[in-house]
């Protein structure tokens, strides 16, 4: 238990936790990306590690990246370029709606989207809804960068299954945003993603010009196929207007992917989206301006023709996994 009123992290013997406790010993942190693939990194202490009733949790302070966040042994933000992540999750969506005022989080518990989003001057209501009340604390008393998003007044947070929490509400969102974690076998994201849930649920509670956006999984020449063209694919037999983007994110080790969808089509030029970003963004983004985005949505060949011919719609049954897990070891 962590002191301060920190709520309890269950004892768990796993071997990403059997590892990662032993402070002294953990020099580097090392994730699967596949069966004969590693990504590993240098670490300076491991900060903080438990378990919740859905995830292992972990906070690394790494020589390279500084804090990283590690969520069921895959990573899921690094203080130095979680900012290209989360600009791209939040900002196309916000600056193609033409006036957007209320936001539904799915997941989120980072705090770091709804950082993004309360920096649009329009935005009334942010409901950042996710299942893990361990994860939320653990990174509200520790991600101290998102600090002033938690405590703001536009802020709602609901602690409970975002399918759930969605479907009992009768108001309609301008935006609904998937900051979820990657659909690993046995968590608690992957329905999250699939057909039935974005058309019985999530697609009748956005407005008449909404926009859905979400994380899509790795998108680089060798990893866009285990989820994000079956994502891509997916949307596009529920929303009439569907739009891929990715980029590069140095601590993944990969290409990223984002895909935003909408019944509306995606009508701003790329000329007006710096002066939108003037005009209702406060201070300054660090990645992303008309170029970047318009660099993101242009697609190589090779991603482009995977995400034509793609053909799997995902469902429960028929769901597809990131591959991999994470331990910290230490080298001899």
């Amino acid at each position: 238990m962590f002191g301060n009123g920190f709520p309890e992290i269950h004892k768990d013997t796993s071997p990403i936790q059997t590892l990662l406790s032993n402070q002294k010993d953990c020099h580097w942190y090392e994730e699967t990306i596949d069966d004969d693939l590693k990504w590993s990194f240098a670490l300076n202490s491991v900060l903080h590690t438990g378990t919740s009733e859905y995830q292992e949790i972990a906070l690394l302070d790494t020589k390279h990246f500084g804090k990283v966040l590690v969520i069921d042994g895959k990573m899921q933000s690094a203080e130095r370029d979680e900012f290209i992540y989360h600009e791209c999750l939040i900002h196309p969506a916000l600056l193609f709606h033409p006036n957007p005022k209320t936001v539904f989080i799915m997941g989120g518990g980072e705090g770091s989207a709804a950082r993004e989003i309360l920096k649009h001057k329009t935005i009334e209501k942010v409901v950042m809804c996710d299942i893990d009340q361990e994860v939320v604390e653990f990174c509200r008393r520790f991600l101290t960068v998102n600090s002033e998003a938690f405590c703001s007044k536009k802020l709602e947070l609901v602690i409970k299954d975002a399918k759930a929490e969605l479907e009992k509400r009768d108001e309609k969102f301008d935006i609904i945003v998937g900051d979820l974690a990657d659909p690993v076998e046995g968590g608690p994201c992957y329905q999250l993603y699939t057909k039935s849930f974005y058309q019985n649920i999530l697609k009748p509670k956005l407005s008449p010009n909404g926009i859905f956006v979400t994380q899509a999984g790795p998108a680089g020449i060798f990893t866009h196929k285990e989820v994000f063209t079956s994502i891509y694919n997916t949307m596009k037999h529920v929303f009439k207007h569907v739009k891929a983007y990715t980029a590069h994110v140095p601590s993944f080790a990969d290409t990223w992917g984002w895909v935003m969808a909408s019944d509306q089509e995606f009508e701003v030029q790329m000329d007006e989206i710096d002066q939108r970003i003037e005009e209702r963004v406060k201070g300054e983004l660090m990645y992303l301006n008309a170029p970047s985005f318009l660099s993101a949505a242009t697609l190589n060949k090779t991603i482009s023709l995977a995400l034509e011919k793609e053909t799997e719609v995902y469902s429960e049954e028929n769901a597809r996994f990131i591959h991999g897990h994470g331990v910290a070891y230490r080298h001899t």
